[in-house]
């Protein structure tokens, strides 16, 4: 692991038609965000949701890839027409699109030479230069070129993955969270609630979402942070907040 820094982040980019029309369900945003913060404490500050096409592929990677400390992609590295994510990202960098020795032997390997056509060759396919995140599952493995990390679309595979790509990430600061529900509606404490956050804002994110349970309505206050100090006092003032209105607190 690369020496700990204060403030990472990272964007997530999804690349898949299957998606944008509805047929398939992404299940990989929020296991990636959740892995990222609580293991890495790494950010997520966008996400993207784009075709199958080499031209918006190659504009979100050069965008993001800029703005970004680390951009993870998910599908189109597969052995179908349509998984073009690997030559796309070769395209973006202007690096060459080739057969990666190591990940083309792992690939034989696994099929065996009879079994090893076209389709699961192109899988050994990707930008010159790029390291190998191993794939326990299914054999193919994604792949880290610059500050991009290429991953397969299905969720269990991805999930088995990703902790073969923490060695090329430098971690932030880790991410604190703490919650407090409230049995009240968000416009009884919304104008104390920005007041707070703007006292807090270089050192708290708070979030205000709400719910209906117990057959009330209620209100998520979610507070974030790289400081436990900071935390607490977010809390104090909170709980100053909840007494004030006379609010009840949602034991869970």
């Amino acid at each position: 692991m690369k020496k700990k820094n204060k403030k990472v982040n990272a964007a997530i980019l999804i690349i898949g038609n299957e998606i944008l029309s509805g047929r398939t369900q992404d299940k990989n945003i929020s296991f990636i965000s959740n892995w990222l913060n609580l293991k890495c404490g790494i950010l997520v500050n966008e996400v993207r949701i784009i075709p199958d096409l080499e031209k918006v592929i190659v504009k979100s990677i050069l965008e993001l890839s800029k703005n970004f400390n680390y951009v993870f992609t998910t599908g189109g590295i597969g052995p179908t027409h349509d998984d073009i994510t690997a030559q796309s990202i070769s395209r973006a960098f202007k690096i060459k699109y080739e057969y990666h020795k190591e990940a083309f032997q792992i690939l034989e390997n696994y099929y065996g030479k009879s079994n090893f056509n076209d389709g699961r060759k192109k899988m050994a396919k990707m930008p010159r230069g790029s390291k190998l995140i191993y794939n326990p599952s299914s054999a193919a493995p994604g792949f880290i070129i610059k500050n991009v990390l290429s991953f397969p679309g299905v969720p269990s595979i991805l999930n088995s993955m990703i902790e073969n790509c923490t060695r090329y990430l430098i971690k932030g600061s880790k991410i604190h969270s703490k919650t407090i529900n409230l049995f009240t509606v968000e416009s009884n404490i919304s104008k104390k609630l920005g007041l707070i956050q703007k006292k807090y804002k270089k050192f708290v994110d708070i979030g205000s979402y709400p719910f209906f349970r117990l057959g009330k309505i209620g209100v998520s206050i979610v507070t974030r942070s790289t400081s436990k100090v900071k935390l607490q006092d977010v809390k104090r003032e909170l709980v100053k907040l909840v007494k004030l209105k006379k609010i009840q607190i949602l034991k869970i």
